[in-house]
């Protein structure tokens, strides 16, 4: 199972070279085993509300709520990963390690850990201080 960290979503949505490198990655592999959690979603969410409540004029709004439907698109056709009971306990594992990253990627690496999935992430210093976590940055293209 690979789950995306919101960077690597955000990246897919922009469509970059980044970006598409990421999308010809996950292309190879099946779609059952491609995941978001629920705290990205919630980041995204929060980031795009956000956004279009500071622009004026609803002339200029009408991108924003485009955006917003998109995102919303994506999470409708990809299989979330819950902050639930299995992660909460491996969150506060974490937590009092007091491991130096941020509270949300602590979520986003606590529900990857409790769902055994390769987080997806350019955010490696951050991750990799995640005892058992598997992390890979799949905006780097592979040499073989």
């Amino acid at each position: 199972m690979y789950l995306l960290d919101t960077d690597h979503i955000t990246l897919l949505d922009r469509a970059g070279a980044e970006g598409e490198t990421i999308h010809d990655r996950l292309a190879q592999v099946p779609a059952e085993e491609i995941a978001a959690s629920i705290v990205s979603y919630e980041e995204q969410m929060r980031g795009w509300l956000a956004y279009i409540a500071q622009l004026h004029g609803v002339d200029r709004q009408a991108d924003g709520y485009r955006r917003l439907e998109r995102m919303l698109d994506f999470y409708c056709a990809t299989p979330l990963l819950l902050f639930d009971e299995r992660a909460v306990a491996i969150f506060q594992r974490l937590w009092l390690a007091r491991l130096r990253i941020g509270t949300m990627d602590l979520k986003i690496a606590a529900i990857a850990l409790a769902n055994e999935a390769i987080l997806l992430s350019r955010n490696l210093r951050d991750f990799q201080k995640v005892p058992g976590l598997r992390v890979e940055d799949w905006t780097a293209q592979r040499t073989q």
